[in-house]
């Protein structure tokens, strides 16, 4: 049984995923298993990867988005920790390794990340300070946006599998919804280094095919406080932030007139309302 168990979901990347793959192979720490899971390509991906033989398992599956294949790659996963990694990305040769060692030496920790090199066409670009990577409580910071990126984490698989994965209901923020799950009950480890090289701009990006991706975020808020006991300042928080992007997006849908948009967000205050009156 390998330590890792590493997971790279793709969907019709046949001109990136060798880039990935070879970034995982190329580890300098080798106790992982690699699966892939193609979710319903009908490029030439299958092809590509015929020539890894044994190196990887392949998983294939009808196209049913990022979170069922992570998913169902998890279900394959032998390993203690769990290491995904998407298809775009390009993990750095010592990331298993640092994280490795940061497991041994932090044996209560359940997720760790790091910090990534950002490329956006090409080029490196700077990040902004509100994106900074950090680590023990990030709960509050969790809820303005998503501060941990996929391809950085190593995860418990048991914690992964108790908190019922990825949301496969979302097409967007699915990562998001897992994180709060994770960190309003866990710390968070964080190592300091640059983990992977991280790539955007392409028009197949997830979140440059969704407008409004702050709504899936106050879905995933409304089910936090749902489904999860909070401690009050958490919920506090989680209240705040929630009238705060229901306010901007409803602003921005009004200014559009997105007549489903409104609707939709009009749905959801009434799931507040309700909600508010079980919480207090």
């Amino acid at each position: 049984m390998s330590l890792f168990s590493v997971i790279i979901p793709t969907f019709n990347r046949s001109s990136v995923i060798e880039r990935a793959i070879d970034s995982v192979l190329n580890q300098s720490f080798t106790d992982f298993e690699l699966i892939i899971v193609d979710d319903g390509s009908t490029d030439k991906t299958k092809t590509l990867l015929d020539r890894y033989d044994d190196r990887i398992q392949y998983v294939f599956q009808e196209n049913r988005g990022v979170s069922a294949a992570r998913n169902l790659g998890v279900k394959q996963a032998k390993g203690k920790w769990l290491a995904f990694l998407d298809s775009d990305d390009e993990w750095l040769d010592k990331k298993l390794e640092l994280q490795n060692k940061y497991i041994q030496n932090n044996p209560e920790i359940k997720i760790v990340h790091g910090n990534e090199i950002w490329i956006r066409n090409g080029v490196r670009v700077n990040q902004m300070k509100k994106h900074a990577k950090g680590g023990g409580d990030q709960f509050l910071r969790s809820l303005e946006l998503c501060l941990i990126s996929p391809s950085t984490v190593a995860l418990r698989k048991d914690l992964y599998c108790h908190l019922g994965g990825f949301h496969e209901d979302f097409v967007v923020c699915e990562d998001y919804d897992l994180w709060l799950k994770i960190t309003h009950q866990y710390e968070v480890g964080f190592i300091e280094e640059d983990l992977i090289k991280k790539y955007g701009g392409h028009e197949d990006q997830l979140s440059r095919q969704f407008y409004g991706m702050d709504l899936w975020r106050i879905k995933s808020i409304l089910s936090l406080l749902k489904e999860y006991t909070l401690k009050a300042h958490q919920k506090e928080a989680a209240l705040k932030i929630l009238n705060k992007k229901m306010k901007i997006l409803e602003k921005g849908a009004l200014k559009h007139e997105n007549l489903s948009l409104i609707k939709e967000l009009e749905d959801l205050k009434v799931i507040l309302v309700n909600l508010k009156e079980r919480l207090f």
